[in-house]
Order: C-alpha cells, then sequence, then structure tokens
C-alpha cells in the first residue's frame, strides 16, 4: 500500500512538474525573444525540439492557444509565404479572413491559382485580421483585396466585443486600402443557425444586423460587396443543406456557388479604380 502511495505521489509531482514546464516554455522549439528583425521561426526551426515533448505541449495546452499566446494576430503564419509572392509578381487579389477564406483554398483551389492569393486563418476574428492586415494583404500590392470576417467576433473568440468594435475594424481596413490605392471588396457573412465555441445562441440576428451594415459601409465608401449570404442562404437565415457539411462552412458546392459573386464583385473593384485614376 505504501508503495503504491509513493508512486501515486511520484505521478502527480512529475504531473504538476509536466505542466509547470510546459507553462513556461521549457519544451518549446526555438524561438526568437524580443523585438526582432527575424520574429517568425525559420521553416527548418519549427520542426525543431523534441518531438514527444511538442506532441505533449500540443495535446496539454493546445496549438491555437500556442500560437496566440506568441503570435496573437497570426503574423507569422504567412510570414515565409508572403517573401515568395513578394519576390515576384504582384498577385491580381489577396483573400484575407477567417476560416471561411481559408477552406475556399482548401476546397476550391483552382480559384486561387491565376494571380489569387488566400490569407485566410482559422477562428480569426476582425481584431487580428486587422493587425496583419499590412503584412498579409497591402505588402503583397495586389490589385484588389478581398475582406471577408465577422462570425467569430459574433462567437466571442478573442473575447466579447461590441458590433461597434468589429465595425470600427472594419473601417479601419477600409482607410488603410484607401490609403495604399487599393481596392476592397466586403465580402458577407455566411448563413448559420450555429457556431462552433457559442452552443445554444442562434447567430441569425447578429449576421443580419452586420452584412445590412457591411452593404451600407460598401455603399458609402464605393466599395465592391460580395452578397454570399443571399446564394447559401435558406429563408430563414440558414444554410442550404447542399451547399455546407456543417451548417456554416461551405463545401465545394457551397465555394462553386459563390464563386461567380467573388468574381463579378473583383471586376467591379477593378473598373472602379480604373475609372478613378
Amino acid at each position: 500500500m505504501r508503495a503504491l502511495r509513493a508512486a501515486s505521489l511520484i505521478v502527480l509531482l512529475a504531473g504538476f512538474g509536466l505542466l509547470a514546464a510546459l507553462r513556461i516554455g521549457a519544451f518549446d522549439p526555438p524561438r526568437a525573444r524580443g523585438m526582432t528583425v527575424q520574429p517568425c521561426p525559420a521553416p527548418a526551426d519549427k520542426k525543431a525540439g523534441n518531438p514527444v515533448s511538442l506532441l505533449l505541449y500540443t495535446l496539454l495546452r493546445g496549438d491555437g492557444d500556442r500560437r496566440k499566446l506568441r503570435d496573437w494576430p497570426g503574423l507569422c503564419e504567412y510570414s515565409e509565404a508572403n517573401r515568395k509572392v513578394m519576390a515576384g509578381a504582384p498577385p491580381r487579389a489577396v483573400f484575407i479572413g477567417d476560416s471561411v477564406t481559408l477552406g475556399w483554398g482548401e476546397r476550391d483551389p483552382s480559384f486561387f491559382r491565376s494571380g489569387v492569393v488566400n490569407r485566410g486563418i482559422n477562428g480569426q476574428t476582425s481584431p487580428q485580421v486587422l493587425l496583419r492586415f499590412q503584412n498579409d494583404a497591402l505588402a503583397l500590392k495586389p490589385r484588389v483585396i478581398h475582406l471577408m470576417v465577422g462570425f467569430n467576433d459574433i462567437a466571442g473568440n478573442t473575447g466579447p466585443s461590441r458590433p461597434d468594435d468589429f465595425k470600427n475594424n472594419i473601417r479601419a481596413m477600409a482607410d488603410l486600402a484607401a490609403a495604399a490605392g487599393v481596392p476592397l471588396v466586403i465580402g458577407s457573412l455566411p448563413p448559420t443557425r450555429s457556431i462552433p465555441g457559442w452552443p445554444g445562441k442562434d447567430p441569425r440576428p447578429r449576421i443580419s444586423e452586420l452584412n445590412r451594415w457591411l452593404r451600407q459601409f460598401a455603399s458609402e465608401r464605393g466599395l465592391a460587396f460580395a452578397d454570399y449570404h443571399a446564394v447559401l442562404a435558406k429563408s430563414d437565415g440558414s444554410a442550404q443543406p447542399q451547399f455546407t457539411d456543417d451548417g456554416l462552412h461551405p463545401n465545394a458546392a457551397g465555394y462553386a456557388a459563390i464563386q461567380p459573386v467573388a468574381r463579378a464583385a473583383l471586376a467591379r473593384a477593378e473598373a472602379g479604380a480604373q475609372s478613378s485614376r
């Protein structure tokens, strides 16, 4: 019995020690500290460190939490890819946003081959996209930027916020694009009856409210508005089942259905920019 108690105590102390080590970053791969010219790990560094330690870290602390603690806006996510883009000809368009944008590149890759670049990051909110808007969009010097973000703001992925906070973030990105002389396309929020991480609540009223504002804001600023909600939604504001597998993110058929809307919005934005010159 004493041996069993001693073993249990050792296991308990070892567990606390492991959690403490994870908390202080003892098993983290090499990374830059403080302000530096290269804060993002090189591709070879991303696999550095003890594989078992990194697996335990991911399981116990979570890769998403790890990224948010070290790189809250996700500035390192596309840093290497951005360098490659900037070394060549400027892209026609950059699509920046959350998992709906990211999933577009995964489920409709052909759309992102002819000078169209995808810069979506899963789970992001408008303040995170705002913070990387310069690095992941403007710095690539595209002819057009496509912005679609919002349902993670509704869910509170990065904490509670007001509708006005979301609107101010959209305004700020529109101001940055205008100052750089890059036309902006604003995409509507997709339809859904529920949002992961926000159980038991109906997001449809808020989605309708924000989409009305986005349309009005785009009209006031002379920006192209891409109404994907109208294509993907049923009359009750939920997603048409043939266009989604999880009730929120479009599937391949959903992205195929909204692709013409995106192409038309990009063309309007480009035409408007040329006519104003």
